[in-house]
């Protein structure tokens, strides 16, 4: 088998609300490969808020698809190899890492359908379904539309929710997550996102005031560069840390582990490389004890979390319009029971690059 082609496009989709009142839209790189042998695979890559989205289709037009056409879609680890030294002064982060991920998340599809197998199964599978959280609670999000969000999931059973805590005044925050753990009772456990906003000693002033809360992790303390900072926060508080969102590889995520850093590993498959990187990282946490969470890209995240023993949970956050895929997998009494079909199980509504292809 050989890859013909690789058609590639960029999406700008719009958020509902209450999102759009932090996020307007988001957009999706994607990347359709095509085979000799009438298989397809589907690849892409969510770029939260949309910035960057431009530079890497670029990247991956540019780069990193010329170095797959004419091979076989099936040496899924030659070929993440090849393309992650693909230009050795460019580091697989950022940018280019969006990019090898679509195109690693499109051959590892090719090869679910060549196997008839959905990717859990080809992968060795611990479970056919997987817990989520709900996710969301933006900065910009009044106390309604927190309480509502967290109700809105809460209803599908989830027994987790997450928001963040980006206001200066630490008070503030925690008044908010009180607000809401009031609302939703005992019965839902919750988690906080800093998302990087906070210095060590502003993490520890923040911390105290939510650890009355029982929360099951404190996420992204610091910049994500700043593995000390991320290990003193860690030693220093008294929830569990929980990061790695914007860490692309498993070199950066062992910089975490040997520290003691996090408790729970939260790499984006749309963003670690794909999924080949994606599971190296789940092997290597379970290695160091700490659970794996990858973060939002719920619909085929779950195929990693449902392959892999430490596997805990996936971001379940509900922004995709109904026409921007024939089908998404559904929440149901707190887990997403994982698709049965070949591949990663994802394709796109007949109409949707038609609506909201924009390069």
């Amino acid at each position: 088998m050989k890859i013909t082609s690789i058609d590639t496009c960029l999406l700008s989709v719009p958020t509902p609300k209450p999102m759009a009142l932090q996020y307007p839209g988001h957009k999706l790189v994607l990347a359709q490969l095509a085979t000799d042998e009438g298989l397809r695979g589907l690849g892409y890559s969510l770029v939260f808020n949309g910035g960057g989205a431009e530079a890497v289709l670029a990247y991956l037009d540019t780069r990193l698809k010329p170095a797959l056409i004419g091979e076989d879609p099936l040496f899924v680890e030659r070929l993440w190899e090849k393309m992650f030294r693909v230009d050795m002064g460019i580091k697989k982060q950022g940018v280019a890492a969006y990019a090898l991920s679509a195109l690693d998340i499109g051959l590892w599809d090719i090869a679910g359908k060549a196997a008839n197998q959905p990717l859990y199964k080809l992968w060795g599978a611990v479970s056919d379904r997987v817990a989520a959280y709900g996710s969301g609670g933006w900065a910009k999000y009044s106390i309604d539309d927190l309480v509502g969000e967290a109700q809105k999931y809460a209803a599908l059973g989830c027994k987790y929710y997450k928001m963040k805590i980006h206001h200066p005044d630490p008070a503030v925050n925690a008044s908010r997550v009180a607000a809401v753990k009031k609302a939703l009772g005992s019965g839902i456990c919750m988690m906080v996102d800093v998302n990087q906003g906070r210095d060590v000693i502003g993490n520890q002033r923040q911390a105290r005031l939510l650890e009355e809360f029982d929360l099951l992790w404190y996420e992204e303390p610091v910049l994500a560069d700043d593995y000390d900072g991320y290990a003193e926060v860690a030693r220093s508080i008294r929830i569990p840390i929980a990061g790695g969102e914007n860490h692309y590889t498993r070199w950066e995520f062992k910089q975490l582990f040997d520290r003691k850093a996090v408790q729970y590993a939260m790499p984006d498959v749309c963003r670690a490389n794909g999924f080949s990187e994606t599971l190296r990282i789940g092997k290597l946490a379970a290695a160091h004890g700490v659970a794996l969470t990858p973060h939002l890209i719920h619909e085929i995240a779950i195929h990693v979390v449902g392959a892999l023993a430490n596997g805990f949970l996936v971001e379940f956050m509900d922004w995709a319009p109904p026409d921007l895929f024939t089908e998404l997998p559904e929440c149901k009494d707190g887990f997403i029971r994982i698709p049965h079909k070949p591949g990663h199980g994802m394709a796109l509504h007949p109409k949707a690059i038609e609506k909201y292809r924009t390069r």
